[in-house]
């Protein structure tokens, strides 16, 4: 047994060692520098105030122009897992400072212009200049390429904006603007520090090198074979280092540890230090993919369009104009607007730079909305359960915490208070509400929760009260990263002298061989 456990930590070692410094080196770059992305904030602090004169068409007017019949496209007939489609989104923002419709789902959006009512039926290389250069205040820009997707543009959900855009601002990040093809739309944006160090941070550390090619298809199922194989090393290694440390006693040398050269001995040491959490990187890295959908849970999830009441109607919808009219009145100067149905009522979320405002029928709530109004609507998410337990959440606990913008879920945003609604369903259904809006922000259930630790907490030790205390956690976080990253390079350095020295003998044995036919000497 000792004997495997020998062999499969010294060839997964050899094999993988490498790989794990990087993942290292560059898990370091993702604490400070991400991934880019367009977080919600950053997509409203490009976007003027909507005009309260002079705008809209009717939003009846403006589905027909994108073929829409007057409601929403969402269809009410359930999936094979018994799940019904999520609501469509309505949106009014603007495109190159003018206001302009965005209709559809995620996978289909479709762009009217408010003032024209026309449908906008392409977005040209100028069209994109204007988008970026009106989205980051009027600076310089220059068009650089129209492209598929890049090495900044992996994320599926841009599929729908493809082909994208790309134009680059003089402002003070040196940003790259990624325009929509569908919307014309600012979809996402990458400062010149995030495309510098992303080629060491996430590029680097998802693998992304794999991505946009031949092995694109094979990318997830090579991240799991590499963080599996990898997760298995290093427990072998684990378990090898504990088994040579003498906790009673010492060797010949005058160490706890029987190795004597620089490397392993250091190899050793390090392992000691910081090979628990080393295993638990790596494995909290595999998890990270959701392996052979380990935290899927079976069965429906909530009905979201239940919880709406139905699809949107435009005859039933608040009007643009009456909307931005009664916010002027009162002072407001929105961004976007985004109509709803909550529990059958309609609605439209004003949102600007100074916060949300949900404006009804009768008037504009800038405080908490009537509850009522979103506990009867929760009823309906799971059919046949119940609501067995309320807690209001005036403060981040384990489950619910907003991480910073940077961080793989710093574009979730996640307001206070908030409502947790706990269900008796067969998944222990958990949803939280927005005490302010009633939006739905987070839905979890059983396997999500043991996700949230398995993952999330044991790969970025991610609780409120850790992320508070820096830079404590800046220290931790350093430290173990070096130790795995020197951990790792060790064991580079011992593998390739090892295999230097497997090579020599067979080196040797061929030059004594000499030519076929040949004698040697």
């Amino acid at each position: 047994m000792k004997r495997w456990l020998y062999l499969v930590h010294r060839w997964l070692g050899i094999t993988l060692c490498l790989v794990m410094a990087l993942w290292f080196l560059s898990g370091m770059v993702m604490l400070y520098v991400g991934y880019p992305k367009l977080t919600p904030a950053e997509h409203l602090a490009g976007l003027p105030a909507l005009p309260a004169q002079g705008c809209c068409v009717p939003l009846a007017q403006a589905l027909r122009a994108a073929g829409l019949d007057g409601a929403s496209a969402a269809s009410a007939a359930a999936d094979r897992r018994g799940n019904r489609p999520e609501p469509d989104s309505w949106r009014l923002t603007s495109v190159a400072g003018a206001p302009r419709y965005v209709f559809g789902d995620a996978r289909h959006p479709v762009a009217v212009d408010a003032i024209s009512g026309a449908r906008i039926s392409g977005v040209s290389a100028t069209d994109a200049l204007a988008s970026a250069r009106h989205f980051a205040g009027g600076v310089p820009g220059r068009y650089l390429a129209q492209r598929g997707e890049d090495a900044w543009t992996h994320s599926r959900a841009l599929d729908a904006h493809r082909p994208l855009h790309v134009v680059e601002v003089d402002d003070a990040d040196t940003r790259w603007l990624y325009v929509s093809s569908r919307t014309g739309e600012v979809v996402r944006d990458a400062s010149f520090v995030e495309r510098s160090w992303g080629w060491l941070g996430a590029w680097l550390h998802w693998l992304y090198i794999l991505r946009g090619g031949a092995l694109n298809e094979w990318w997830t199922d090579i991240v799991i074979a590499l963080s599996l194989a990898a997760t298995v090393g290093a427990l072998a290694g684990l378990v090898i280092g504990v088994l040579r440390w003498r906790f009673r006693g010492r060797y010949k040398s005058g160490h706890r540890t029987p190795y004597t050269g620089f490397m392993e001995r250091w190899h050793h040491l390090l392992g000691m230090a910081g090979g628990v959490l080393c295993l638990t990187w790596v494995l909290s890295g595999l998890l990270s993919v959701n392996p052979w959908k380990l935290f899927n849970a079976p069965g429906a999830r909530p009905d979201r369009m239940a919880y709406a009441g139905g699809p949107l109607q435009a005859q039933q919808a608040p009007a643009a104009a009456d909307v931005l009219a009664r916010l002027q009145a009162l002072g407001h100067q929105p961004r976007e607007l985004q109509w709803r149905r909550l529990g059958g009522d309609h609605d439209v979320l004003a949102l600007g730079t100074g916060g949300t405002w949900v404006v009804d029928a009768t008037q504009a709530h800038e405080q908490a909305m009537p509850q009522a109004r979103w506990r009867a609507a929760a009823q309906a998410l799971l059919p046949g359960t119940r609501i067995v337990q309320q807690q209001r959440l005036t403060a981040y606990d384990h489950w619910y915490y907003a991480r910073e913008p940077h961080t793989m879920t710093g574009h979730s945003e996640r307001p206070l208070p908030a409502w947790r609604l706990q269900f008796d369903d067969a998944n222990d259904t958990w949803v939280t509400i927005a005490e302010h809006t009633g939006a739905i922000v987070q839905v979890s259930d059983g396997h999500r929760r043991v996700d949230r630790w398995l993952f999330a907490f044991l790969h970025s030790f991610d609780l409120p009260q850790l992320l508070a205390a820096r830079p404590a956690w800046d220290a931790w976080m350093l430290v173990f990263s070096l130790a795995g990253l020197g951990l790792s390079l060790t064991g580079v350095v011992t593998g390739w002298r090892r295999l230097r020295r497997k090579a020599r003998p067979a080196r040797a044995a061929a030059g004594l061989a000499g030519p076929v036919g040949q004698a040697p000497g």
